[in-house]
C-alpha cells in the first residue's frame, strides 16, 4: 500500500437535434386479455401535419414569442426611468405579461385538442421549430418553457407512440432550457432583477447582442403608444386615499393598534400603515392546479397566513341565469380554505376594470362573489383590481357589492422576473426600505414557489411578523413558539458567491510520488461544480508541476484580497482542498507544528519551503467570506481548536449560523499516521469515503443540508474504520462557531436499467462498513426535560473525534428529522435508494424506493428502479408489475418499456416482451440494444433471441 507520508513514508442545440423526429406513427391497442398483459403496437402509416394546426401553432408561437420579446425589451434599464415613466411600464408590462399567459395557454389548448395522428405530426413541426429555428436565438427559446412543460405531462400519459416520443421530446429540450437559463441566468438578472449595483459590472456580449436585435425589431415608446388605448388611466385614481401607492413613505412611527380597518377617509388597504416589521402576503391570479398547493406546503412550514385573491374564470364558469358551474380550480380554492387562508375576488377574467362600462364590473365582480361563496368562503370579502387599474367609479361599483379594496405596496414583480433569487432579493429590498408592507406575488408561476422560501427564511431572521386578514381586518400574527417545527430552510439562499482552491500532488520532485492525489482533486472539483453549484470560473485546481509554495500561496492571497475589488465578500464561502505529503515538526519548545508539502518543497528545510498550518490559519482568518473550509488528504497535527461543532437542529440554526464566521478543518490523519493513498475507485480512503459522504450519506437529519461537523461525523468514524489512520476536525481559532454548510442538490435523474453502473464487490463491501462504523459511533444526545416529565427523546447524537492537536473531543449534530414535503422527501428517498443499489445492497433499495413511492405514489421514475431492484433478485414477475405502473405514470420513459421488455423476456412471455420492446425501439431508436431487439422484433424465428442482462 503506497501512503501520503508524515515525514518519511511514501505516503443547445447538439443535445437537440439528437432528438430523432417524428417516424412510422404506431398505436397502441388493446388485446383482451387480462390487465396484466401489455397492449400490443399496431403499426400504421406515418401521417402528415394537419395544415389547419401547423397554421395555427405557428400562429400563436409567433404570437408569444413577439409578446416574450417585447417584455425583455421594455423591462430592460426600466430601474433608470424617472418614476412615472417606471410605473407605466410596470403597467404595460402586467397587460404583457397575461397577453403572454393568454398565448400559452391559446398554445395549450391547441395541443390538447391535436392528439390524433395529423395533430400530433404538426406539434412535431412546432417542437421541431423550437428546437431549431435559424432566426431564433437561444434565448428566445425560453419562452415556451412554459408550454414545454405542459406538453411532456400532458403527452406522457398518450396512448400512441407518436405522443410518447412528443413527450419524450418536449422533456429533452426542457433539460437543454434549463441550460440555455443557466447560462443567462446574469443577464436575465441584470434585465429583470433591477438591483442597484456598485462597481464594474461586467458585461456579456452575447446578452448584450439578443437585446440589440430585440431592440432593432421593438422600441419601449412603441411599445407603451401601442398599449395606450387599454393602458390603465393612471391620473384617473380614486380620490380621498390617504396610502396609497404615491404617498411618501411615513416617516412618524405607525400606530401602536395591534389591528385596524379603513377609516372613512381611507377607501382602500394598502401596507404603510402596517406596524413596523409586519408583512401581509398575498398571491394573485390563482388558483393554478400545481403551484397553489405548493405555496400552500411552504406556508405551513413557515407558519405564515396569506390572502389569495382568485380569478373567477379559474373557479368556474356562471351562465346567463346565474347558474354556477365549479371547475377543478374550485377544488384548489377549497383546500386554500381549509389551510386557514381567506379567499379573495380578483375579478373573473383579469381586465382592465377601469376601462369597464360599470354593468361590466359588476358583472365582473358579481360573479367570482358567487363562485366564491360556492368554494366556501366566508368573512368580509376583498376585491383587488387587476393591474391596480382602478377609478372613483369603479371603486364604487365594488364598494357597492360590500367588498374592499386591498392594494399592494411592495411588487415582487414575479411576473417579469424568471429568476428567483432576484424575485426575493427585490422583495427583502423593499421591505428594508419601507419596514412594513402588503406584498404582491402570484401563485401560478414555479419561480415563485422557489422565491417564496428565500423570502420568508430571510424575514424570520431579521424578526418580522406576519399578519393575517381575519374579521375584516389586518391583524398581525404573534410568532410561532420557539420550539415549533422547523422550516425547511432555503439552501440556494445560503451564499452569495462559492469559491475553491483544489490542489492534488502525485509528482513530487524530492518527496515520494504518489498515485492518486491528483486525481482526487479532480473528484473533488467536478463535485463542487457539479453538485454543490461552484462555478467552474471560481475554481482554481493547481495539480503536480502548478501546485509550487509560491502558486498555492499566491492563489489563497488574491482570495484574501479579492474583498477590497469586489470580488469575495462577507456573504460567500471558500473550500479549500488538499492532496498530497504533510509533515509534522516539532519546536524547540515541545510544540508540533503541521505543515502541507508543496510539489517544489525539499525534505531538509519545511520552514522554508512547506506551508505551515499556521500560516494557513492567518489566511484563513484573513478571507473577508463568511465561511471557509480547508479538507487536507495529508497527516497534520499542531494546530489548536477552539471548539468542536454544535447540534444544528433548531428552528434558527441556518439563520444563526449565516451570522457567525466558521473557519474549520477536517485532516485525514494526525501525528505520526500513513494516510492509504490506494483507496477505493483510484482514490485515497480519504477522499473516497468524502465523496461518499458528499453525496448524501453525511446528512444525518434529512434536511437536505451537510455541516462540516455532519460531514467530519460521517467520514472520521468510516475512515477509521477502514485504513489505519484517524482523521482529525476541528474549528481553528477565530470561528466564531460558524458551520461551512453543503447544500444537497437532489441527483441527476436517474432509471435503473441493465446499463447502470455499480460499486465492484470490494467497494460495496468497505461503504456498507463505513455506513456500520459511522453509525456504531454515533449515540444519542437527549434534550433536558423538566422535572417529573418523560424523557425528552434524542434531538441529536455525538462521535467522538481527535482534535487537531490529538486529543479526544465530542462533537454533536442534530438528529431530528427535518420537515419537508412530501414531494421532496420522495425525491431524497429515491435519490437514496440510487446509492444503495450501486453499492449492491438491495434489500434497503428496495425499501427506499418504496418509501418513495408511499410518499408519492405516481412516482414514475421510483416505481421503475423498484421494478429493477426486484429484477436484479430474480423476480421477473414481480418486477413486470412495477415497470407497467411506471408506464401507466408516464408512458414517455423509454428505459421502462425495456426493462419491461427484459423481465417478460425472462419470465417466459416472448409475446409481450416484443411488445415491450417495439415502444422502446420507438421511443429510443439510437440507443445501443436497438439494433439487436429490433432484428428479434421483426424476425422472431430466424433471429436469435436477445439475451437480458443480469
Amino acid at each position: 500500500m503506497q501512503e501520503r507520508s508524515q515525514r518519511k513514508g511514501a505516503v443547445w442545440m447538439t443535445a437537440l437535434s439528437a432528438v430523432a423526429s417524428a417516424a412510422a406513427i404506431t398505436m397502441l391497442a388493446g388485446c383482451g386479455k387480462s390487465a396484466d398483459t401489455p397492449r400490443p403496437l399496431a403499426p400504421a402509416e406515418a401521417a402528415s401535419a394537419s395544415p389547419t394546426v401547423s397554421a395555427t401553432l405557428r400562429q400563436q408561437s409567433d404570437q408569444l414569442l413577439a409578446r416574450y420579446r417585447q417584455m425583455i425589451v421594455l423591462m430592460d434599464g426600466e430601474s433608470t426611468l424617472k418614476p412615472a415613466e417606471r410605473e407605466a411600464v410596470h403597467a404595460v408590462g402586467l397587460l404583457l405579461f397575461h397577453d403572454m399567459q393568454e398565448s400559452i395557454r391559446a398554445l395549450e389548448d391547441t395541443a390538447a385538442k391535436s392528439t390524433d395522428a395529423a395533430g400530433l405530426a404538426a406539434l412535431s413541426e412546432l417542437l421541431d421549430r423550437v428546437e431549431q429555428e435559424p432566426s431564433w436565438f437561444d434565448a428566445d427559446r425560453l419562452a415556451f418553457k412554459e408550454f414545454l412543460t405542459q406538453l411532456s405531462q400532458q403527452l406522457s400519459t398518450s396512448q400512441s407512440i407518436a405522443g410518447l416520443k412528443l413527450a419524450k421530446r418536449a422533456g429533452e429540450d426542457l433539460t437543454v432550457l434549463a441550460e440555455i437559463e443557466n447560462t443567462y441566468e446574469q443577464e436575465l438578472r441584470d434585465t429583470f432583477g433591477r438591483f442597484v449595483q456598485r462597481g464594474i459590472v461586467p458585461k456579456r456580449e452575447k446578452w448584450t447582442d439578443y437585446v440589440a436585435k430585440l431592440k432593432g425589431l421593438y422600441t419601449r415608446e412603441r411599445i407603451l403608444k401601442d398599449y395606450a388605448t387599454i393602458l390603465p388611466d393612471l391620473q384617473a385614481r380614486p380620490s380621498v386615499t390617504a396610502d396609497g401607492p404615491d404617498a411618501a413613505p411615513a416617516t412618524a412611527p405607525a400606530p401602536a393598534a395591534a389591528t385596524r380597518g379603513p377609516s372613512k377617509e381611507e377607501r382602500e388597504y394598502f401596507g404603510r400603515q402596517l406596524p413596523p416589521k409586519t408583512v401581509l402576503l398575498t398571491f394573485d391570479d390563482g388558483p393554478h392546479p400545481r403551484y397553489t398547493d405548493e405555496i400552500l406546503e411552504i406556508l405551513k412550514r413557515y407558519q405564515a397566513p396569506a390572502v389569495f385573491f382568485e380569478l373567477g374564470r379559474n373557479l368556474g364558469s356562471v351562465d346567463a341565469n346565474g347558474k354556477i358551474k365549479p371547475g377543478p380550480g374550485s377544488e384548489v380554492a377549497k383546500r386554500v380554505l381549509a389551510a386557514g387562508h381567506p379567499i379573495a375576488n380578483h375579478s373573473f377574467s383579469h381586465g382592465v376594470m377601469s376601462k369597464f362600462e360599470l354593468d361590466k364590473v359588476k358583472q365582473e365582480a358579481s360573479s367570482t362573489e358567487a363562485l366564491l361563496d360556492a368554494a366556501g368562503r366566508d368573512g368580509q370579502a376583498l376585491f383587488r383590481f387587476p393591474y391596480g387599474a382602478r377609478n372613483d367609479a369603479a371603486l364604487g361599483a365594488i364598494e357597492a357589492l360590500k367588498l374592499r379594496s386591498m392594494m399592494w405596496n411592495v411588487d415582487s414583480l414575479d411576473w417579469s422576473d424568471p429568476i428567483p433569487k432576484s424575485i426575493a432579493a427585490r422583495v427583502l429590498g423593499e421591505l428594508g426600505k419601507q419596514q412594513r408592507g402588503i406584498v404582491l406575488f402570484h401563485d401560478i408561476h414555479a419561480r415563485t414557489v422557489e422565491a417564496l422560501p428565500l423570502v420568508l427564511d430571510q424575514l424570520k431572521a431579521e424578526g418580522y411578523r406576519f399578519a393575517a386578514w381575519k374579521d375584516g381586518k389586518i391583524v398581525p400574527v404573534d410568532a410561532p413558539a420557539a420550539d415549533a417545527a422547523a422550516p425547511e430552510l432555503a439552501g440556494a439562499n445560503l451564499y452569495r458567491e462559492s469559491y475553491a482552491l483544489v490542489i492534488g500532488i502525485d509528482q513530487y520532485k524530492t518527496w515520494p510520488r504518489l498515485q492518486h492525489a491528483v486525481r482526487d482533486a479532480r473528484a473533488i472539483q467536478e463535485t463542487l461544480q457539479t453538485q454543490f453549484g461552484f462555478k467552474p470560473e471560481n475554481v482554481t485546481t493547481l495539480t503536480d508541476g502548478e501546485a509550487t509554495r509560491a502558486n498555492i500561496l499566491r492563489t489563497l492571497n488574491g482570495m484574501a484580497r479579492k474583498g477590497a475589488d469586489g470580488k469575495l465578500k462577507r456573504d460567500d464561502r471558500v473550500f479549500v482542498f488538499f492532496a498530497g505529503h504533510g509533515s509534522t515538526r516539532k519546536l524547540p519548545s515541545g510544540r508540533d507544528v503541521g505543515y502541507i508539502i508543496p510539489v517544489d518543497a525539499g525534505t531538509d528545510d519545511l520552514q522554508t519551503d512547506a506551508i505551515a498550518m499556521p500560516q494557513l490559519q492567518e489566511l484563513g482568518e484573513a478571507l473577508p467570506a463568511k465561511h471557509a473550509f480547508f479538507v487536507i488528504d495529508a497527516c497534520y497535527s499542531g494546530l489548536g481548536l477552539t471548539r468542536g461543532g454544535a447540534p444544528g437542529g433548531s428552528a434558527n440554526f441556518v439563520r444563526d449560523n449565516a451570522r457567525r464566521l466558521g473557519r474549520q478543518m477536517m485532516t485525514a490523519g494526525g501525528a505520526d499516521q500513513q494516510v492509504a493513498d490506494d483507496g477505493p475507485g483510484g482514490h485515497s480512503v480519504f477522499t473516497w469515503t468524502l465523496l461518499q459522504a458528499l453525496s448524501g450519506k453525511a446528512d444525518l437529519n434529512g434536511d437536505g443540508l451537510i455541516t462540516a461537523t455532519e460531514l467530519a461525523a460521517y467520514v472520521a468514524p468510516a475512515v477509521s474504520s477502514i485504513a489505519h489512520q484517524t482523521p482529525a476536525f476541528g474549528s481553528l481559532p477565530g470561528s466564531e462557531g460558524g458551520e461551512f454548510i453543503f447544500e444537497l442538490a437532489s441527483a441527476q435523474e436517474q432509471a435503473l436499467s441493465g446499463d447502470s453502473n455499480q460499486l465492484d464487490a470490494k467497494a460495496s463491501a468497505l461503504a456498507k462498513q463505513a455506513d456500520a462504523a459511522r453509525d456504531a459511533q454515533l449515540q444519542p444526545v437527549a434534550a433536558s426535560a423538566p422535572s417529573g416529565a418523560a424523557p425528552a427523546s434524542a434531538t441529536a447524537v455525538q462521535v467522538t473525534l481527535k482534535n487537531l492537536d490529538g486529543t479526544d473531543t465530542a462533537i454533536a449534530t442534530s438528529a431530528a428529522p427535518a420537515p419537508v414535503p412530501a414531494r421532496v422527501a420522495a425525491q431524497r428517498a429515491n435519490d437514496r435508494g440510487l446509492q444503495l443499489y450501486k453499492e449492491r445492497r438491495y434489500d434497503e433499495a428496495e425499501a427506499a424506493f418504496t418509501e418513495a413511492l408511499k410518499l408519492q405514489p405516481k412516482f414514475a421514475l421510483a416505481a421503475n428502479n423498484l421494478g429493477f431492484i426486484y429484477y436484479k433478485r430474480d423476480k421477473p414477475a414481480e418486477a413486470a408489475r412495477w415497470y407497467r405502473k411506471a408506464i401507466e405514470m408516464d408512458g414517455s420513459r423509454a428505459l421502462a418499456h425495456l426493462n419491461l421488455g427484459d423481465a417478460l423476456l425472462r419470465a417466459g412471455d416472448d409475446t409481450g416482451a416484443q411488445a415491450a420492446y417495439r415502444a422502446f425501439i420507438e421511443l429510443s431508436p439510437k440507443h445501443a440494444r436497438s439494433a439487436e431487439l429490433k432484428a428479434w422484433v421483426e424476425h422472431p424465428d430466424s433471429a436469435k433471441k436477445p439475451e437480458p442482462p443480469r
